[in-house]
């Protein structure tokens, strides 16, 4: 995925022009059993903007999980949600949302859609069930992949190519840092949630290290363990 710049847990793909992020997990600091605030908002606002700013694409896709709460929706999320829209609508982006599996009552926010296909023919949806059209490529998240490397915890994206009836699929990380993420060192197929991932052993770990800004490619899962 060699076209693909990866940066603070999204994607921006230039062939479509679109910026594609997943499980914000809107409302999870308002539901929070934590008696102090844990700065959701500002800091899902904040590094959106920038990706913005920085990418300038003319779509942007929410896939999946924008919301935490399965049944209700708190005035917190409600607010965050609006301003990450007036973010893109200022950008002269399109603000796209995709349903995830708790996305329940996203429905009161914005008409989702169960999946979006980009330009360049890449099918987003949220991926916890086998999505209903081909794609070349699809891009998911769902299962909040992170890798451990030398007793470090850090999001991760996984590449697959051609691994999901013949074609690419990219899993992205939980947008929101209040995920910890699901290690994916030693997980297999069937540790995974999301039907798109059979096999993990072709998946190449992708880490971007945003103090550097710089993105590491690692080799595929199968022999990236013997490494670790």
């Amino acid at each position: 995925m060699e076209d693909a710049e990866f940066t603070d847990r999204a994607v921006f793909l230039p062939e479509a022009n679109a910026l594609v992020l997943a499980d914000l997990h809107i409302g999870r600091d308002a539901t929070s059993s934590v008696s102090l605030p844990l700065g959701e908002r500002q800091d899902l606002t904040a590094r959106f903007d920038a990706l913005l700013d920085r990418f300038s694409p003319e779509e942007v896709v929410l896939a999946g999980d924008v919301l935490h709460a399965f049944d209700r929706l708190p005035d917190e999320a409600t607010e965050t949600f609006a301003d990450l829209r007036t973010l893109a609508e200022d950008a002269d982006a399109d603000f796209i949302a995709v349903r995830g599996n708790h996305d329940t009552v996203l429905d009161r926010l914005v008409d989702p859609l169960d999946h979006h296909r980009l330009n360049d023919g890449t099918l987003v949806c949220h991926g916890h069930e086998e999505p209903g059209s081909a794609a070349p490529r699809y891009i998911v998240g769902h299962d909040h992949p992170a890798i451990e490397i030398e007793g470090k915890r850090r999001p991760c994206y996984l590449w697959g190519p051609d691994t999901f009836r013949g074609s690419d699929v990219l899993v992205l990380p939980a947008f929101t840092r209040l995920a910890s993420g699901a290690v994916v060192n030693r997980m297999w197929g069937s540790d995974f949630q999301t039907p798109l991932v059979g096999s993990s052993s072709a998946f190449r770990p992708i880490v971007h290290d945003d103090e550097a800004d710089e993105t590491y490619r690692f080799p595929a899962l199968g022999k990236f363990r013997e490494m670790l």
